[in-house]
């Protein structure tokens, strides 16, 4: 098992791969159960860092906005339009 110190804590990686981050630091990250961390390597080692879970929308000045990444392959021109003309057709029923 390989063993690390982290300010002055101790972590150990199971056989299985698992890591266990002690209580208090997980405490004091907020790390809470079903939390994603995504990893990251670096020259001297690894880096854990939470992934920031955020909306992808958000209303701006009344105006719903997408601040998230498109998906692989999509088309905006068409995304655009889909949501225009749901949007007027939700006008024209009101």
């Amino acid at each position: 098992m390989v063993n690390a110190t982290i300010n002055g804590m101790t972590l150990r990686i199971h056989k299985a791969g698992r890591i266990v981050v002690p209580k208090p630091l997980r405490d004091r990250l907020g790390l809470r159960p079903d939390t994603e961390l995504e990893v990251l390597e670096q020259p001297d080692g690894l880096l854990l860092r939470a992934i920031e879970q955020r909306p992808t929308m958000i209303k701006v000045d009344g105006l719903w906005v997408h601040r998230g990444v498109p998906q692989p392959g999509a088309n905006l021109d068409d995304v655009l339009a889909e949501v225009r003309e749901d949007r007027i057709k939700s006008i024209l029923k009101a």
